[in-house]
């Protein structure tokens, strides 16, 4: 995970590109966007969808490694577009979404429906590129401060709250951490545990909340009270 700090596997073009399809309703926007991102080192823009239909469609013509997924488009939105993606029975791709209000509503509902994380449209192309990089490594991206207000904005769902399968005190820091922005480097460093035991915290964490990733991790934490406003790790 990541949020206003750099990684090292950020910012490290992979040995292969990593493949990217853009889902945005406005050509300008979409068209800009693969302009500008084929640009960027380790990316390969193999697509685009003007919808989330379209999004769907393309994604199981070309496979993709990532989705830049707006989140209100016709037809489909992002959200059951994302939902549809993570339900397919081949790979799914990474989905970040990307929206030009960070305090969205419809942002928060994707997270939850399993994208990886979200960047801003105003945002300089190279950190929308440094997002498409980390979640393809298997990182989450994601703002704490931003999604803390974007949780604060609507009411608690009951089936998003932590379960009553508790965990264990220290999953719950690991969570904690997760929540800040912390990768699991940065908790392992933290916590003084290597980096395998970290791993395995965070396995049991999404195991035990039925989160779809990380960042749906973090949205539990937040929407259930675990993490508060204010929490720096």
């Amino acid at each position: 995970m990541t949020d206003s700090r750099s990684h090292p596997a950020a910012t490290s073009p992979a040995r292969t590109p990593v493949t990217l399809l853009i889902a945005d309703d406005d050509e300008v926007t979409r068209s800009g966007l693969r302009t500008l991102l084929a640009a960027q080192p380790g990316i390969s823009v193999v697509g685009e969808a003007a919808d989330g239909v379209e999004a769907v469609e393309q994604v199981r013509r070309l496979r993709p490694d990532v989705v830049l997924m707006d989140v209100r488009m016709p037809r489909r939105d992002g959200i059951e577009a994302t939902r549809q993606l993570l339900a397919e029975p081949a790979e799914p791709p990474e989905v970040v979404v990307i929206t030009t209000f960070e305090n969205d509503g419809y942002v928060t509902a994707a997270l939850s429906a399993g994208a990886s994380g979200f960047v801003l449209k105003r945002l300089p192309v190279r950190q929308i590129a440094e997002a498409v990089r980390v979640v393809a490594a298997g990182e989450a991206v994601l703002f704490p401060a931003a999604l803390r207000r974007m949780v604060a904005a609507r009411p608690l769902s009951s089936a998003e709250a932590l379960p009553k399968a508790a965990l264990t005190e220290r999953e719950e820091e690991v969570l904690r951490l997760v929540a800040t922005g912390r990768s699991n480097p940065e908790i392992a460093q933290s916590l003084v545990v290597s980096l395998e035991t970290v791993k395995t915290h965070v396995g049991n964490v999404l195991t035990k909340l039925g989160a779809q990733n990380r960042t749906h991790a973090v949205v539990i934490a937040y929407e259930s009270g675990l993490v508060v406003p204010g929490f720096i790790g």
